[in-house]
């Protein structure tokens, strides 16, 4: 159900608004969805509310949340919870704000983020992890403007939660697909060639028994690959470090990478989650610790997501390839 807000900060009450070019129904998704939905945008506000709780600049006391909006399988209706295989599809989301500023993650987002995580693994009250991004109005529409295929095609399936008056987004421009592809390939040849060269690093390291610095290559090879397929078929990549996101997102546009990470096991969970935490860890933290044979398997896995981007970046920068929608 569409929001329309209360106060600055407060948690918004329940209310349809249907201006602007984005779908407002949420009748295609079960009433347990849904609620956990209005769950997910009440956390947004409260957290963000706290983080401008003290700030003195204009812009920053007069921040304002204008639109959430779902995208992804469960605005599309065609999301998956195989508890058996282990894949679950998870709830993507686009918070909009007033200023460029409010949109730095670090500085505003890292609770709200963290209670939602809460929210998947402790409390139990999602049923599928959430992940979000956060733009100023002003950005989403000079994105729409030059035909970002990723914007345009939140306003083609996107499901607005929740929506302030009189923000709306700028009608989508056509990109040709000579542009396009020109600087698809221009990502490609620059992060292809990137992940490799980590990855490269990572098996070196594997080979002279460095498995702590060895994981952390694996997390920039993985981290590279993720961000390269996402730019060529989408020109857009989220600006994070986070696996589980940036394997969430890229999975949405090409769920043929599903294969690359096998969910159906203990082993495969748990190295899985040695090297999300590699990023920080690997590096800092005494008590990281990764078994050659963990180790071993990661550099497979890695090769095996190497090869799925490839092919995915192939087809798109295939010179009778369509433009993405």
């Amino acid at each position: 159900m569409v929001q329309t807000r209360k106060n600055a900060h407060g948690a918004p009450p329940q209310r349809r608004n249907t201006e602007g070019p984005v779908r407002t129904s949420l009748d295609h998704l079960p009433e347990a969805k849904r609620r956990e939905l209005s769950r997910i945008v009440e956390i947004l506000f409260a957290e963000f509310g706290d983080a401008l709780t003290g700030k003195t600049a204009p812009h920053r006391k007069a921040g304002r949340i204008l639109k959430v909006v779902l995208y992804g399988s469960y605005a599309r209706g065609d999301w998956v919870q195989d508890p058996i295989g282990g894949y679950t599809s998870d709830y993507d989301l686009l918070v909009v704000v007033n200023h460029e500023e409010l949109a730095d993650l670090a500085e505003y987002w890292g609770p709200a983020d963290d209670h939602l995580l809460r929210a998947y693994q402790i409390s139990r009250e999602l049923t599928a992890p959430s992940h979000f991004i956060v733009h100023a109005l002003s950005d989403v529409n000079r994105q729409l403007k030059r035909g970002r295929p990723f914007f345009t095609d939140i306003i083609k399936d996107g499901v607005a939660l929740y929506e302030a008056p009189d923000h709306p987004f700028d009608a989508p421009q056509p990109l040709s697909p000579e542009e396009a592809r020109h600087e698809a390939q221009g990502y490609f040849e620059q992060w292809f060639e990137s992940a490799e060269n980590f990855r490269q690093l990572a098996v070196d390291g594997a080979r002279r028994e460095m498995l702590k610095e060895s994981a952390f290559l694996l997390h920039q090879a993985t981290e590279r690959l993720y961000h390269c397929l996402l730019l060529v078929l989408t020109l857009y990549s989220p600006k994070s470090h986070k696996l589980n996101f940036l394997r969430s997102q890229a999975e949405r546009v090409a769920p043929q990478l599903i294969e690359a990470w096998p969910r159906d096991s203990r082993f495969a969970q748990r190295s899985w989650e040695l090297l999300r935490r590699a990023y920080v860890d690997a590096r800092y933290s005494p008590h990281y610790r990764i078994t050659p044979d963990e180790l071993a398997w990661l550099i497979e896995r890695v090769g095996v997501l190497q090869r799925l981007v490839e092919q995915a970046c192939a087809a798109r920068l295939a010179p009778d390839a369509a433009t993405p929608a």
